[in-house]
């Protein structure tokens, strides 16, 4: 394979700012593997499933429920298979609600050598939509089930719909969070300050991502690893700036035997193009943006 160098400008982002210590020399894109495993609370249901045709307003979907508890029943435990086979680690964004129900899930996570991250109590709770007591109160409970199963304090966040509160990235400090991932403004994580401390915004992108592509869209698995290939074969020929890049699965989606094929191919991919990208995920990318 033909090796790319990067210009000399390639180093910083669009703002200038200077790569932190930790990222690979002669590396222009991170590529990191999350898995979400998302669990709803008992009055509630996806608001999308592969019937199509949801129900009307207040009756609760057993369709859907069944098919999200998939996810830690069955392919979350898939996932974990194609990653060990890979040898390649990712970061499991996991509801408290969930790991209340399959505490030795998490442990088997954690057992593996992947970190898991807070996710909310429950998907159907958007923090957008809460008071700030609420949130404060919820966000409190799913650190303390993610702490008591997988036996350590959670160090990464992302919301339900990715759609934080005014108050998310705040609380988050208060709490010790070393990464937030509700963010879609730029290429690369950077510090943010807030009263009482900083923490990482880590950027998250949707262009590999099971849910919307295949139950929004109604793509073919295959077309994940495809918009994957186009987009990391093609990164040096768009100037080679360093950026990140997110493999994205959904335990009760991609954990399914046609999606879980597409993942192990989609990671087969980023390690085709070794010579500008690389496989990580959001906590080793979180710990270099902290400790720089």
């Amino acid at each position: 394979m033909t090796t790319v160098r990067l210009r000399s400008d390639a180093w910083m982002d669009m703002a200038g700012s200077q790569l932190p210590g930790g990222w690979p020399a002669n590396k222009s894109l991170a590529v990191s593997v999350s898995v979400m495993l998302e669990g709803w609370t008992p009055e509630a249901a996806p608001g999308i499933g592969p019937m199509g045709n949801p129900l009307k307003a207040g009756i609760l979907d057993l369709q859907a429920r069944s098919w999200a508890d998939y996810g830690p029943k069955v392919g979350a435990y898939r996932i974990l298979d194609v990653l060990a086979a890979a040898k390649t680690t990712a970061v499991f964004y996991v509801s408290g609600v969930l790991a209340e129900a399959y505490p030795e899930l998490i442990k088997t996570i954690v057992g593996a050598g992947h970190e898991v991250a807070a996710h909310s109590w429950g998907q159907n709770i958007i923090p957008a939509t809460q008071s700030a007591e609420d949130e404060a109160r919820d966000l409190d409970r799913c650190i303390e089930i993610l702490e008591r199963t997988g036996g350590k304090r959670p160090r990464g966040w992302l919301s339900p719909r990715c759609t934080p509160s005014p108050v998310t990235t705040d609380l988050l400090v208060k709490s010790g969070f070393l990464w937030h991932a509700d963010f879609f403004d730029s290429d690369l994580p950077r510090r943010l300050a807030r009263d009482g401390g900083s923490i990482v915004a880590m950027p998250f992108t949707m262009e590999v991502n099971d849910m919307p592509l295949y139950v929004r869209y109604g793509a073919k698995p295959e077309v994940y690893g495809e918009i994957l290939r186009r987009i990391v074969s093609g990164w040096p020929s768009l100037g080679n700036r360093p950026g990140c890049l997110d493999i994205t699965v959904h335990a009760h989606v991609f954990g399914r035997p046609a999606g879980a094929l597409e993942f192990a191919r989609s990671l087969a991919i980023v390690r085709q193009h070794e010579d500008w990208a690389w496989l990580t995920d959001h906590a080793a990318l979180a710990q270099m943006w902290a400790t720089d």
